[in-house]
């Protein structure tokens, strides 16, 4: 809810500036503004010798090393309880991410090297913004990486050793076609000087996070040409997802809470079988009803202070809602 605020706020007093004059009248102040990001510098890969006239250069690595994968099975004992059975397997394929086999189940024959090099990101400095000076956080977000080919008589480093070399490619290895544990893959792609749209606080020449009343500070950037009030409803759009998304995670912990709180029913039941089974699935039932009253009252309770209303009305229906099922509950054994 504070991002909300935040957000909301910030749409309230962001000014459009002219990115080509710095205005001390705006100092401080919440600007929007779009302009050219270009940069003098050229961002340079020592280790590997490439440099190129751009934002940014990321190099890009992958090994060819042990990946470990399992899977699971849940077995019922006979007399109670249940016995999870664990089989592990390996295979050999490429990957950005270090797989370190002193962690593998079974590391005796599925050893990976050290990755001799890793990714890694080189920036331009200075990056302007026309008249302004863009932070180095702020040219970190920018985005819109195109691959990048080898510049024509590239030579590889000595110090690289035996290399392969294809336009957009280093193949560090004995043979392309016939990759063994260890070798690697090396490209490279570059962020491009571009036209973005930016969102911050103005601090003289460059800019700094705006902090609000709320708590809160904005420091939005996007590649192309957007009014400040799309830049302000596309943050507020992917705030909405995130919070859903956490929301989600939120239920899912609540209901293995329960699952887990009332596990002990079915292994007791689980004496007989077919018992077992029914128990498991009733619990299973009664656990996600109660992550469904549980989170709806959560999320309406922090609702409260920014959406009474709608919070109210979810309290009313879930209040009615365990009402019924209670009254429902107790008339049955009259009935029967």
């Amino acid at each position: 809810m504070e991002r909300y605020k935040t957000l909301k706020e910030g749409a309230g007093a962001v000014v459009t500036i002219d990115s080509g004059r710095v205005d001390p009248s705006h100092e401080g102040r919440l600007v929007h503004l779009t302009g050219f990001a270009r940069t003098e510098d050229q961002p340079a890969d020592r280790e590997f010798g490439v440099s190129v006239h751009a934002l940014k250069l990321i190099r890009e690595v992958e090994m060819y090393q042990w990946q470990e994968g399992k899977s699971s099975e849940t077995q019922k004992k006979f007399g109670g309880g249940t016995e999870t059975v664990t089989t592990y397997n390996y295979s050999k394929e490429w990957s950005s991410k270090f797989n370190d086999s002193a962690d593998f189940k079974k590391s005796a024959g599925h050893v990976n090297p050290s990755m001799k090099f890793k990714p890694a990101t080189f920036y331009a400095k200075p990056v302007t913004l026309d008249a302004f000076t863009l932070s180095n956080r702020q040219v970190r977000m920018v985005g819109g990486d195109e691959s990048f080919s080898l510049p024509e008589g590239y030579e590889t480093p000595e110090h690289l050793g035996e290399v392969t070399v294809s336009p957009t490619t280093l193949y560090l290895g004995e043979d392309p076609a016939v990759p063994t544990v260890g070798d690697l893959r090396v490209s490279f792609s570059i962020v491009p000087e571009q036209e973005v749209t930016l969102v911050a606080a103005q601090v003289r020449e460059s800019f700094e996070p705006y902090p609000t009343d709320a708590g809160g500070t904005i420091n939005l950037l996007k590649s192309g040409v957007f009014s400040s009030g799309a830049m302000i409803q596309q943050a507020q759009d992917s705030n909405k997802i995130m919070t859903w998304v956490l929301r989600s995670i939120g239920l899912l912990l609540m209901f293995s809470g329960f699952s887990l709180v009332m596990a002990p029913l079915s292994v007791l039941a689980d004496v007989v079988p077919i018992i077992g089974d029914f128990v498991g699935m009733g619990t299973s039932i009664l656990a996600f009803l109660l992550t469904i009253v549980g989170g709806t009252i959560t999320i309406a309770v922090a609702w409260i202070v920014f959406r009474p209303v709608l919070a109210i009305c979810l309290l009313a229906v879930t209040v009615a809602a365990i009402y019924f099922i209670f009254k429902k509950m107790k008339s049955s054994p009259a009935q029967a």
